[in-house]
């Protein structure tokens, strides 16, 4: 079996993405809940095993209907999509709760202001 940089670093990328997700699950802190865990757990375990097995894109090109050497041109863009869409769904919620953070400042700031 020979090991390839691109399934080195796809199994870098994903267990840390892996590691990441259950730590902040655990700890309870950037709005890491249940489903986005699972989901995270899914695809980054899911290119951990392609990455691990790159035979196993053989089945799936099978199912899907894809044939060739295409199968890791779709796996990187694969990981690379999915990295911008987590990066982009924690940048938002983290602006989330830097709204409510100061929409409450600021209720509580025009609460104790006399009138």
């Amino acid at each position: 079996m020979n090991i390839h940089l691109y399934q080195i670093i796809v199994l870098i990328v994903a267990v840390v993405m892996l590691f990441q997700g259950i730590k902040n699950f655990i700890q309870g802190k950037g709005g890491q809940t249940f489903y986005k865990l699972a989901i995270r757990i899914a695809v980054w375990g899911g290119m951990a095993l392609i990455a691990i097995f790159p035979s196993f894109t053989n089945v799936l090109a099978k199912l899907v209907g894809l044939q060739g050497n295409i199968n890791a041109v779709i796996l990187t863009a694969f990981l690379l999509i999915f990295l911008m869409i987590f990066k982009l769904l924690s940048a938002i919620e983290r602006l989330e709760q830097n709204i409510s953070e100061l929409t409450r400042k600021d209720a509580l700031k025009e609460i104790n202001t006399p009138k």
